[in-house]
């Protein structure tokens, strides 16, 4: 198990600030009575998945996760190299573990290696800001309202579009697991079941922008998924859970098998303004 070395004028913080993030592992839920997870055709849940990021399991893994977050809280900055040694030292893992973890940060745009100058952070302008991970730290962190209005405002560009083009393009088995999804969140939120909520609304997010037929949107269903799957997150109808947002799954599957777009478009317009909060960050469009 990977522990925090004795205090040190190092720059890296201590066991108890690592520890302030809380990102629990979810425990699977109860399906007794809806439609089942297990079953499904493995290619319907492979947007999805992006969404897990890419640090990896184990040390290597929880050594990504921890020095991210200390980069996106500012808790490591640019003032000083990141030496594999320290950070070995501090983490009591080894070199591989630590140069194979610096490769992924690097690879994500938060630090940069070069010769002579070593390992530092990079400033937020060169960050793979759509990395599920990094929208993940950066909504634990101080950046959190920000990532809070970029999420809707791109949850606002990518969804509603994807809704009008997934119309009437859906394969039945598509349409079938769509509305299972519905029917889950459904049971879920008479059981006060929040956990398999979400795990079937970012599945429901997911298989619609799939089946969109634009692969570009498709390649950016990550980012819908990290924003569903991350507390504090954009504030929408999926985020708090009431009646009206079951309607408007609803209204968006029904719209989807008839094959028409525009009333698609406009209940998920509907579903992402349930709370006045959003409508301030995003105004709706205007009528004419």
């Amino acid at each position: 198990m990977m522990t925090a070395a004795r205090a040190a004028d190092s720059g890296l913080a201590g066991q108890g600030e690592l520890d302030r993030y809380p990102f629990a592992e979810a425990a699977p839920a109860d399906r007794v009575g809806v439609p089942a997870w297990e079953g499904a055709d493995p290619e319907l849940g492979r947007v999805g998945r992006r969404a897990a990021g890419s640090r990896g399991r184990g040390l290597h893994g929880q050594l990504v996760q921890q020095l991210g977050q200390m980069i996106v809280s500012g808790d490591l900055g640019a003032d000083r190299p990141l030496v594999p040694e320290e950070i070995g030292q501090r983490f009591e893992v080894s070199r591989t573990v630590v140069r194979e973890s610096l490769r992924v940060l690097e690879a994500k745009g938060l630090v940069s290696a070069r010769p002579n100058v070593g390992t530092r952070v990079r400033p937020v302008s060169d960050w793979n800001l759509l990395d599920p991970d990094i929208i993940e730290w950066r909504a634990f962190g101080p950046q959190r309202d920000d990532q809070r209005r970029e999420l809707s405002e791109l949850r606002w560009t990518i969804e509603p579009l994807a809704a009008r083009l997934a119309a009437g393009h859906g394969r039945e088995d598509v349409q079938q697991r769509l509305s299972d999804m519905v029917e889950i969140m459904g049971h879920a939120m008479g059981q006060g079941d929040a956990l398999t909520f979400s795990r079937a609304d970012t599945e429901f997010h997911s298989l619609l922008i799939q089946i969109a037929g634009n692969r570009m949107l498709e390649h950016l269903s990550g980012i819908v998924s990290a924003a569903l799957q991350v507390s504090g997150g954009p504030v929408t109808g999926c985020d708090r859970p009431n009646e009206a947002t079951l309607v408007h799954h609803g209204r968006i599957v029904d719209a989807l098998a008839a094959g028409d777009g525009a009333a698609a478009e406009e209940a998920m317009r509907q579903l992402l303004t349930v709370h006045p909060e959003v409508e301030r960050v995003v105004p709706a469009p205007r009528e004419h």
